[in-house]
């Protein structure tokens, strides 16, 4: 009993003790408190009575919100930073763009100009590159009209058809006369050197069309199935097919080898003045006098389009090397149609009556010959005439046979053979600015030739008489 005792006794002195250090601390911080506020109080009462109430505002709002007080001139500062940046950007924005536009200005005056600058250049380089063209050999020997030309790839030669039913050929160097074929009986309308055999086809009004073998010189084949006269032949480059056209209005395929026709199209209503085969596309392009122009699908024998952009006689087609389309001339216009579909490009203007021929050189040198017996000279780009010649008649021919027929120009692209209907073969020739004489001429004639008899071909133009003997086989 006198543990228990004791250990309550000490019990109720830690007590005491316990309470007596809490009171002490109670005291001493209400007497803090007590001391803050009375410095408080007197600080407040000491400043200003507008500065306590801004210090009362700012303690709430310090006791509500744990942040420093923010002063209410920054966000409008800062708004007006915003708006002053905000216009400078539109400043430099619309600046950047009005120096932009000057730029571009001054790229499209540069543009205009550079434009002007080349189209002058093109005309006066046009009008400066192609050179005059002047008569400088005439040569007789047909009876009759000289109705078409071609010229051999060796440039050794060149051949003549003509309504005295003759085809005949001619030292292209000399003008002198080789060779002589006859086995036609009516006009021959057109000769066609094949460029992978040593063979001549002719092709005229009476209804034949002949084969003939250069090394020989007689007609070894025979193609029967026109009803009327032929008046077009054209040869495939690379097959071994032709096509020819005539009065029956129908263009007809033919096999060479086995002279069996393959094709027959019908489509045309008048005379088929001109037939010509594409090198890239199956392809066959037919000119009328029914005034339109007809492509042709060989593969089945359709009609692929049909042009009547025309309003007159279609006299001749050409293919241009240089570029993917055809021309074809008109009595009307010349126009430019693009392949293979045949749509419109350009036409070339400028010609008086009637268009029987055209001729086109690598350099853009194009040549128009008419009924009414001038040359006109074209550049084929722009479009533009820089020479027109007028043929002279042959003395005892009248007025009215100064036509043109046919013109070709030959391998090395400086001379012009021109087939007329007073029965002469005119040949022209480019000059130079200065102009030479004559026996410079003829040795850059020589020059020439020699550039093309080096390559090697078995055609016998030693006879002088050449004649169809033998029979159809």
């Amino acid at each position: 009993m006198d543990f228990l005792k004791n250990n309550l006794n000490l019990l109720l002195k830690s007590n005491k003790n316990i309470n007596q250090s809490k009171n002490k601390k109670f005291v001493q911080s209400f007497f803090n408190v007590k001391t803050n506020l009375s410095y408080q109080k007197a600080t407040e009462n000491s400043f200003h009575p507008q500065l306590s109430e801004t210090l009362k505002e700012e303690k709430t709002l310090l006791k509500k919100k744990k942040f420093a007080p923010i002063d209410e001139s920054k966000p409008i500062e800062i708004e007006n930073k915003k708006k002053s940046t905000e216009e400078k950007k539109q400043k430099n924005s619309l600046i950047l763009k009005l120096e932009q536009n000057k730029k571009l200005i001054q790229i499209e005056k540069d543009k205009l100009e550079s434009k002007k600058v080349e189209e002058n250049e093109e005309i006066y380089n046009s009008q400066k590159a192609h050179s005059k063209w002047s008569l400088y050999r005439i040569i007789t020997g047909h009876t009759g009209w000289v109705r078409c030309i071609d010229v051999d790839q060796s440039n050794k030669f060149f051949v003549t058809g003509s309504n005295d039913r003759v085809i005949k050929f001619w030292d292209l160097a000399s003008g002198k006369l080789k060779v002589s074929y006859t086995g036609h009986i009516n006009t021959i309308r057109q000769l066609e050197i094949s460029k992978r055999y040593p063979y001549l086809f002719s092709c005229g009004e009476d209804k034949k069309i002949k084969c003939w073998d250069l090394e020989t010189n007689k007609a070894i084949r025979q193609y029967h199935g026109h009803l009327s006269g032929v008046y077009s032949l054209s040869l495939h480059p690379n097959l071994d097919i032709f096509t020819t056209g005539g009065r029956d209005c129908v263009a007809r395929v033919w096999d060479i080898r086995s002279r069996q026709q393959i094709l027959c199209l019908e489509g045309h209503t008048n005379t088929v003045y001109k037939v010509v085969m594409q090198e890239n596309e199956p392809q066959i392009i037919t000119g009328s006098s029914d005034c339109t122009i007809k492509l042709w699908d060989i593969r089945n024998g359709e009609i692929l389009n049909t042009l009547t952009h025309h309003k007159k006689c279609i006299r001749d087609l050409l293919i241009p090397e240089n570029e993917y389309s055809f021309v074809s001339a008109g009595a009307d216009d010349i126009k430019i149609w693009s392949c293979p579909d045949g749509k419109y490009i350009r036409s070339i203007k400028g010609t008086e009556g009637i268009i029987n021929t055209i001729a086109l050189s690598s350099e853009g040198t194009f040549v128009v010959g008419g009924e009414d017996g001038k040359l006109n000279f074209y550049d084929y780009d722009t479009g533009e005439i820089f020479q027109k010649i007028k043929t002279p008649i042959q003395p005892g021919s009248m007025e009215c046979e100064t036509q043109i027929f046919d013109a070709k120009f030959d391998m090395t692209e400086k001379r012009l053979i021109v087939a007329s209907c007073d029965k002469t073969i005119k040949m022209f020739k480019e000059l130079d600015e200065e102009g030479e004489n004559e026996e410079e001429e003829e040795d850059e004639e020589e020059e020439d030739d020699k550039k093309y008899n080096n390559k090697k071909s078995g055609i016998n133009l030693q006879e002088d008489n050449g004649s169809d003997d033998s029979e159809d086989e």
